[in-house]
């Protein structure tokens, strides 16, 4: 039997990213599918967010990712740009915001095709790249879905036809998202509970293996 887990995931958090290589090799070596929920990062989902935290936060975690990335031997670089567009002087997050407002929408459909997991490899490998100057440069995203069997113009095209839909869907992530029991991601969510970050990938595997995970 297949196990399921429900996986909410941002396109800006670089714990996300940092999971995921360890999140494909779970997903080949065990009877286990990541269904991901993509939802928009806290600046985008909670407008106040960065108001209201430790102003000691954002550089701690600059240091902790990029130390955890040195451990797993996984390249990391702050995405440039920045798929959030703030003030850094005044952490305001700026109403319009078109990057992460895309590539939140290309994974939404990609999820919808069931290959959710399969798309945030290729593009937030891209993302954090330290050999690429610009990730949205030229053919940069193009490629990098290309890699993974992915064609930008077509989900691109059903982004701008759909778009009010795809929005209320990651909307509803969100309210799921928050009814497992967290607000932040990576979060994985199954029978009820409720297991949030990079770090607990380990109970989260321990959990399944209980319910009878199996080795493919």
């Amino acid at each position: 039997m297949t196990h399921a887990v429900d996986l909410y995931y941002t396109m800006r958090s670089p714990y996300c990213y940092l999971a995921t290589p360890e999140l494909v090799q779970l997903a080949a070596a065990y009877d286990l599918h990541f269904n991901l929920k993509i939802v928009y990062p806290l600046a985008v989902s909670d407008k106040t967010f960065f108001q209201r935290v430790n102003p000691l936060w954002p550089h701690y975690i600059r240091k902790d990712t990029k130390r955890i990335a040195e451990r797993l031997s996984i390249p990391f670089l702050w995405p440039r740009p920045d798929p959030i567009i703030q003030d850094r002087e005044t952490s305001t997050v700026a109403e319009d915001q078109p990057y992460i407002g895309r590539i939140t929408r290309l994974t939404q459909v990609a999820a919808e095709q069931g290959r959710g997991l399969e798309y945030v490899a290729c593009t937030s490998g891209l993302l954090y790249s330290p050999t690429v100057d610009s990730w949205m440069a030229g053919d940069n995203f193009k490629d990098a879905m290309a890699g993974a069997g992915f064609d930008l113009a077509a989900i691109d095209d059903t982004c701008e036809a759909e778009h009010d839909r795809l929005e209320a869907d990651i909307l509803q992530n969100r309210h799921d998202q928050l009814a497992a029991g967290h607000w932040g991601a990576p979060l994985f969510a199954f029978d009820g509970d409720a297991y949030f970050g990079r770090d607990r990938i380990e109970d989260v595997v321990f959990q399944l293996k209980k319910r009878g995970l199996k080795t493919r």
